[in-house]
């Protein structure tokens, strides 16, 4: 065979592999695109920085841990005082692939979520007039936002672009499913994949499909069966003011599932095993018997992608100017 026609049966290979994950429910994930290099950079400092808080100890990843999935694996996190939030941390990873952020839905993109933690009294506790005094007090932050946006003063519309641009690039390719859906036949086990067709079979793919497995529809919890919360939150109606939006949530996506327990919006479920026997019962009418809820369970772990590496950014120290943080003020 010559040359041209072995790249010929290469491509078309190729095209072949494509054609078999498009048809699939579930799509790979793709590295991020398009990404502005000087403001990720920014973006990361930001969201590691607890000077953004009015503790001076809390920041983006004390909730959003990205050694831990992108959440922080408690049911609901820990704010300002100690304060228990009213809801469990979705994770951050692969969140650019929402259709809208925090489990009501109300910020539409990562740009208008980012600003809502440091001025929340029950998160980070802080105004956004107070981050931004701190902020042009760091000399380091001066220059650095000059550099990426050009301009003399730091505003809030900057400080969540950085930190938006930043979570656009916590995505997680490669998961063993990922290499399955591209052609990897010996990616996935026996029971891996009897637990993939258990999953469609039994209409999971519904509302866990896309590049996701989630994240793209609000959906009612508690379809068949009604959910008993251990939260207060009633989901989108919060949002829409609609009764029928009522206990509607956002779907969470299911990359990386195995690491973002506990599970459901008041993390109520601890383990996996918990969260698909709930789910099978409450949104589905189906009882899953121990070896098919063990299938469902296998294949769910295959979705563990290729976490976010990065050297730990280095922020830049305050100034004698800087307020200092008031952790204990009444």
């Amino acid at each position: 065979m010559t040359k041209a026609a072995l790249a010929i049966t290469a491509l078309l290979g190729s095209a072949a592999m494509v054609q078999a994950a498009d048809s699939e429910p579930i799509q790979p994930i793709k590295p991020a695109a398009n990404i502005n290099l000087g403001m990720v950079d920014l973006g990361k400092k930001l969201y590691f920085d607890p000077r953004l808080s009015k503790s001076g100890f809390i920041s983006c990843n004390s909730c959003h841990n990205l050694s831990m999935g992108g959440t922080d694996n408690i049911p609901t996190s820990i704010g300002d005082k100690w304060q228990q939030g009213p809801i469990n941390a979705p994770t951050v990873l692969n969140s650019s692939l929402n259709l809208a952020q925090f489990w009501d839905g109300r910020a539409a993109d990562l740009k208008a979520q980012a600003g809502g933690p440091i001025a929340n009294p029950g998160e980070m506790a802080f105004t956004h007039t107070l981050a931004l005094n701190v902020l042009e007090s760091i000399p380091g932050y001066v220059r650095e936002f000059k550099q990426v946006f050009g301009k003399d003063k730091i505003d809030m519309d900057q400080v969540t672009l950085a930190i938006a641009e930043f979570e656009k690039t916590l995505v997680t390719p490669n998961s063993r499913f990922d290499q399955w859906l591209l052609g990897k036949k010996d990616a996935l086990t026996k029971d891996e994949l009897e637990g993939y067709k258990l999953f469609k079979d039994s209409g999971c793919v519904a509302c866990h499909n896309g590049e996701a497995v989630g994240g793209n529809s609000f959906q009612k919890m508690g379809l068949v069966e009604p959910y008993k919360a251990k939260s207060p939150a009633e989901g989108r109606v919060a949002v829409t003011g609609k009764d029928a939006d009522r206990f509607n949530f956002k779907v969470p996506t299911l990359r990386n599932v195995e690491m973002t327990y506990p599970y459901f919006h008041d993390g109520a479920a601890n383990t996996l095993t918990e969260a698909v026997d709930t789910m099978g019962r409450l949104q589905l009418g189906k009882k899953f018997s121990k070896e098919e809820n063990a299938k469902i369970v296998a294949f769910l772990k295959t979705l563990t992608g290729d976490q976010p590496a990065f050297q730990l950014p280095i922020l830049p120290p305050s100034s004698d100017n800087t307020p200092r943080p008031t952790p204990f003020s009444k």
